[in-house]
């Protein structure tokens, strides 16, 4: 059984019991950090992209929400969602992830059944918040009326990710919430009153709008039973060197974006894409800068739902400090209206200089 001391350590045998210690090896000579950041390329040139270090503590989810979140019916509202990706989360580390037997996604999308159970826990969550006066899920193409007199409309993605989730890659959960003032049919993503994404991984963290900017908060963390603030008004830089090219089919017809994405590796921009638009996007949050392009083409029509999906995640950069585009006249996607419950859209989001250069090359917005 190998042990998890390192050298020179005292260790104790996992299968005797008995003391002893491991042999000093020697080590090799350390590279000055300057010299090994200019020299890192590639995986692991990110790595210097990442700031989190450790705290003496960290404030917890109601304080954070108490301090930074003004409007009290808000709070109450955000709170519970964050209840529903807890819960997600324990379902995705205990639920087997196969096909669901039955069928219901009228856009077409095989379910799985972890899908059905997102779907299921964010509809009873709606049911019993009677601040919440309407309710949309990506499964189905209708706004339903929860409660008359509520003051919010909610709009998710129970799960995104579907097609990788069986390869135990990273998903997600999104999250729209909009006041009932506007509703979410003829509003814009301007009008969100917050919105969230939870990130499912090695650990689960949601990245959400507040009074004064984005945070994020980490579920079960040190020792603690619920969330913990792990970063505060998160802002992504105006430069960027990491790239995240959705919808490469569309290259094939669209010569700008072929253009595009040869411009990202000969100037060696470090490619970091999963095929999930949850931590394809959130990375921009804890690496502080990338960019996301997901244009379209005749022949790869648009996939990305503009409330569902877009929208939210649009709030979140553009409040981190990032710029997003609607893939065709390069104006922000926060100003699209929304004028269907499954309208589709290109989208580029991300650090400011790279949309731009995205906007130019594809010929955007002139």
């Amino acid at each position: 059984v190998r042990s998890l001391a390192k050298p020179g350590m005292l260790a104790v045998s996992l299968i005797s019991g008995s003391a002893y210690t491991l042999p000093s090896r020697a080590r090799a000579p350390r590279m000055d950090a300057a010299v090994a950041k200019d020299a890192a390329f590639g995986a692991s040139h990110t790595s210097f992209y990442t700031d989190a270090v450790a705290k003496d503590s960290y404030e917890t989810l109601g304080e954070v929400l108490e301090a930074k979140c003004a409007d009290p019916e808000l709070r109450s509202v955000l709170g519970t969602m964050f209840d529903g990706c807890g819960t997600i989360t324990e379902a995705l580390r205990k639920e087997l992830v196969t096909v669901a037997e039955k069928q219901e996604s009228v856009f077409g999308d095989v379910q799985l059944g972890v899908d059905v159970l997102a779907d299921d826990l964010m509809w009873d969550i709606c049911k019993t918040e009677p601040l919440i006066k309407e309710g949309a899920s990506e499964e189905e193409p209708e706004v339903r009326e929860m409660h008359a007199d509520g003051k919010f409309c909610v709009c998710w993605d129970p799960l995104d990710g579907s097609s990788i989730v069986d390869n135990n890659w990273a998903v997600g959960t999104i999250l729209g919430i909009w006041g009932a003032e506007t509703g979410i049919l003829g509003a814009t993503g301007r009008d969100q009153k917050a919105s969230l994404v939870a990130l499912y991984g090695p650990r689960t963290t949601v990245f959400v709008t507040l009074d004064d900017g984005v945070y994020e908060f980490t579920y079960g963390a040190n020792g603690v039973d619920g969330w913990l603030c792990s970063r505060d008004r998160i802002q992504i830089s105006q430069e960027s060197k990491i790239f995240a090219p959705a919808n490469m089919r569309a290259a094939q017809d669209l010569p700008n974006y072929a253009k595009l994405i040869d411009y990202w590796m000969t100037n060696k921009y470090t490619l970091r894409y999963s095929g999930g638009l949850v931590p394809d996007i959130c990375q921009q949050f804890t690496k502080r800068q990338g960019v996301f392009a997901n244009p379209t083409s005749e022949s790869s029509p648009a996939k990305l739902r503009l409330a569902f999906e877009a929208a939210p995640f649009g709030l979140l950069v553009e409040k981190a400090g990032g710029k997003t585009s609607d893939g065709v006249s390069g104006a922000s996607i926060l100003d699209t209206k929304i004028t269907g419950i499954d309208q589709r859209t290109p989208l580029c989001i991300g650090s400011a200089s790279e949309v731009d250069r995205f906007n130019l090359v594809l010929g955007l917005g002139k």
